[in-house]
């Protein structure tokens, strides 16, 4: 490679970060200003509403197991633990991982991944301001985020059982949108790293791994109480979409 080419390699990489870094504050910004201590914030009792909606619409369809399904784990303490540790960091770790290994290795699959994984999560922002939603963890706590419905069991279990952050803390508390379950981004980031990954990996306990990741991600926003299933599905769905939109993005580009 020429010293050319190196430099312009360079200049890209830092390009690249600046346009990450920028549209990643923008999307923080947007996201807590309809958050629960945003400017445009919803009030307590629109997202308690929308999330009795939710398990309504589950309980009609017959899929309300996420109570159930938490319930089953939470004495195992050790167990919990880890999957808040999962919830709280390989969000960030294996996407930011998998970025930087497709502008490495992949650059033109880089271009298009990024673009869907953009797309995707400023459609994200859309469901958090149109469809503001109390996570089930806080369904039976008490205000100003609670939504003190006794008739259920949810347990937040990063108060109980810990992890490397918590929700408890004043300031995350101030800076975070609470009521932004809808769709889950935590799933969508998942499968996009799936999907950019597994058809370029040689190794096939790799390509296991990053099929498993998505999995373990989906039974990880419910156990922890930070999503219902039908969150998840949301958060496929924009991921659907924003992978077509970059798709076309990219035959017009290059037409």
């Amino acid at each position: 490679m020429t010293s050319v080419e190196t430099a312009a390699d360079q200049k890209r990489w830092w390009k690249e970060i600046l346009f990450i870094l920028g549209f990643y504050l923008i999307y923080a910004r947007i996201r807590n200003e309809f958050g629960s201590n945003g400017l445009f914030a919803a009030d307590t009792t629109t997202a308690a509403d929308n999330a009795r909606r939710v398990i309504n619409l589950e309980k009609k369809i017959g899929l309300f197991f996420e109570e159930e399904l938490q319930s089953f784990f939470i004495d195992w303490g050790w167990f919990l633990w880890f999957w808040n540790v999962f919830y709280g960091s390989l969000h960030f770790v294996v996407t930011i991982g998998t970025g930087i290994f497709l502008f490495r290795k992949f650059p033109a699959r880089f271009l298009k991944y990024r673009t869907g994984l953009a797309i995707t999560t400023a459609l994200g922002l859309v469901g958090f301001a149109t469809f503001p939603l109390m996570p089930p963890r806080l369904l039976s706590t008490p205000p100003p985020y609670g939504g003190s419905m006794t008739d259920f069991a949810f347990v937040d279990t990063l108060s109980v059982h810990g992890g490397l952050w918590s929700f408890d803390s004043g300031t995350l508390q101030a800076i975070s949108n609470q009521w932004a379950a809808m769709p889950s981004l935590h799933l969508a980031w998942a499968a996009w790293c799936a999907l950019a990954l597994i058809p370029i990996l040689k190794s096939r306990w790799a390509r296991v791994t990053m099929w498993a990741y998505p999995l373990a991600t989906s039974f990880g926003i419910v156990v922890t109480a930070n999503h219902y299933w039908i969150d998840g599905l949301a958060g496929l769905v924009v991921l659907m979409v924003g992978m077509e939109c970059a798709k076309l993005i990219a035959r017009i580009r290059f037409r």
